[in-house]
């Protein structure tokens, strides 16, 4: 069978066809549409978890127990599964088990560009990189069988190209693999320190068996055309090194990356007069290369950062510019992402915006828009989770002075909130600080997709679960001072940061209003009845053109230069009524259907 796959639907049916049990993951591009596609197996238990931490944890039990387990992440959410990654690789496994990174090179939807293939050398975790979806579906099948015969975790290390991309792929059937018998090993399982030492020298012994293993995978392999020039890259790496240099270069590829296959490239560097590495962020391979004694041409003529595409190839080892046609760039207008027409967000960080002597710490979410124009209402974004102890922190600080004026907004959303910000609430809490915490409930996981969460009442294969309740959660915790609201009503949202501004003790503010693109559950359309089934519309007779609706910054709003209106596409809006609330001569009226 022969389908059209991306990486991300690849390496899903790679775990099908390998006969895995259970699956967990938390929603991050461009990772989450792995465990979307696994959760369409009946076969296989595919979960959300509050955050990746949790998930590679229950990978870990659900192996321990003899299931054939997979974590699957972007590459910031090994940041936050660290801790059990790096015991993992000493304890090894029951039932096989993968772990999946999916790396951003270019940083198009994160905060940083870090490279994970130095995690699986640090961890001492065995690692892949393929190359394309043919790759993802056959080593998730190899990395199972690798796992269990040399009794640890295996990482493939995905590429936002790869998972994104698509190719064809041989596909197979499932393979039923029977769940292992579960026995009590508290020497294999328990890492105190006299166990730990045990399984650490053990580790080592593994890592020399799996060199071994590096040097005879076909995964690594070498295709000579050239004794002038060859080429050592990984993953898509290989593939634009393919397209730049064609049949005048060789090729090492590596496909199996740690540990290294030292003999392989000995070999490959000893048959060329030229070696270049062609990797994307750090000199992973470079290094090694250097460290075996060739010299090389990688970093020193290529970027040290963003994707490593043919056109910057070219540029870094010939001095190519791509053929571009010549514009006007100053007369290129730029459109930055903005929030959506109808976004619970708005209103919100329109009211925060026009507060003076604040401080507005933020958090990983679409929310983080609110940093740009017209809002000008965030100054800080860091990692998931942090805003509420980052402000923490910053008040602290803030209190120190002599006039003590400046005040700390934190906001994130109400999945971001569950993944790792109940943490940091807790923090705000013990030590009795005086910010304002706000929650943007938005009623889904909405930036990376709408993925269910713990608070939506619904899991990763659509069926009911048990709904969190925030506000019961926050004031469980010890919030005295909670205010739900619609963000929609400004009053309400003016009102509210009024109030709790003027405390000098920790408070909660909800925002909940469903995100204007969310499919409605039967929840949503009896909690908010109405809700999107109006529009706004300008009464052109009333509108004075002072653009005053203009700053709520919503896409549907428009202005008309020539005849000095404002206009409203009636496609684009959803009545969120945020912009009539700003007119000041009422002229932002409901639509009569």
């Amino acid at each position: 069978m022969k389908y059209l796959l991306t990486g991300d639907e690849a390496i899903a049916r790679g775990a099908y066809e390998a006969g895995v049990h259970f699956a967990s993951a938390y929603p991050g591009t461009p990772s989450t549409e792995i465990l979307e596609n696994l959760a369409k197996y009946e076969e296989i238990c595919a979960e959300w978890a509050p955050n990746e931490k949790v998930a590679l944890e229950s990978a870990i039990g659900a192996s321990i127990a003899g299931g054939r387990a997979m974590a699957s992440m972007k590459h910031v959410g090994l940041n936050v599964a660290a801790d059990p990654f790096f015991t993992f690789a000493y304890t090894g496994v029951n039932g096989g088990a993968v772990i999946i990174s999916a790396d951003e090179p270019g940083q198009h939807s994160a905060q940083n560009e870090q490279d994970n293939r130095n995690y699986a050398k640090s961890a001492k975790i065995p690692m892949f990189e393929p190359a394309n979806s043919q790759e993802c579906r056959d080593m998730v099948l190899e990395s199972y069988k690798l796992s269990e015969e040399y009794d640890t975790p295996i990482m493939i290390r995905m590429t936002t190209r790869v998972c994104h991309g698509k190719s064809i792929v041989e596909c197979g059937e499932r393979q039923e693999v029977a769940i292992r018998e579960y026995v009590k090993d508290a020497k294999k399982y328990v890492c105190v320190p006299a166990n730990a030492k045990v399984l650490r020298r053990n580790l080592e012994l593994k890592l020399a068996k799996l060199k071994k293993y590096s040097e005879t995978t076909p995964f690594n392999f070498e295709e000579i055309k050239s004794d002038k020039v060859g080429v050592i890259a990984s993953g898509p790496c290989y593939h634009y090194a393919k397209e730049v240099f064609g049949e005048d270069a060789s090729y090492l590829k590596l496909g199996f990356t740690f540990p290294m296959p030292d003999d392989k490239i000995r070999a490959f560097c000893q048959k060329v007069e030229k070696v270049y590495i062609v990797e994307e962020n750090d000199p992973y391979i470079e290094e090694r290369v250097r460290y075996l004694g060739f010299n090389c041409y990688g970093k020193d003529l290529l970027p040290k950062y963003g994707e490593m595409t043919p056109d910057v190839i070219k540029k870094g080892f010939f001095g190519e510019e791509p053929a571009v046609i010549a514009y006007d760039e100053s007369a290129v207008v730029g459109r930055p992402p903005t929030l959506c027409a109808g976004c619970p967000h708005r209103g919100f960080f329109y009211e925060l915006g026009k507060r003076k002597n604040v401080m507005i710490s933020g958090d990983i979410g679409c929310y983080t828009l609110g940093f740009a124009k017209p809002y000008n209402a965030l100054d800080s974004c860091i990692c998931m989770g942090a805003s509420f102890s980052i402000g923490h922190g910053a008040q602290q600080v803030f209190n120190m002075t002599e006039d003590k004026k400046m005040r700390v907004v934190s906001v994130l959303g109400d999945s971001t909130f569950l993944h790792t910000g109940m943490n940091s609430l807790v923090d705000v809490i013990y030590n009795n600080s005086n910010t304002v915490s706000v929650i943007l409930d938005n009623r889904i996981t909405g930036m990376t997709g709408h993925q269910e969460n713990p608070g939506t009442g619904y899991n990763a294969k659509g069926s009911e679960a048990n709904m969190i309740d925030i506000e019961a959660l926050v004031k469980a915790i010890g919030i005295k001072h909670i205010r739900t609201i619609n963000p929609n009503n400004l009053k309400e949202v003016s009102d509210a940061l009024d109030e709790f501004l003027a405390l000098d003790e920790p408070s909660v503010i909800i925002t909940k209003w469903p995100c204007a693109l969310k499919k409605f559950s039967k929840e949503d359309k009896e909690e908010f009845p109405g809700a999107f089934t109006k529009k706004m519309a300008v009464n052109r007779d009333k509108c004075i053109g002072c653009k005053m609706c203009m700053k709520c910054g919503c896409p549907a709003i428009s202005f008309d230069a020539e005849n000095k209106k404002a206009v409203i596409d009636g496609i684009q809006c959803v009545g969120c009524g945020v912009c009539s609330q700003l007119c000041p001569k009422d002229a932002i009226e409901w639509k009569e259907d």
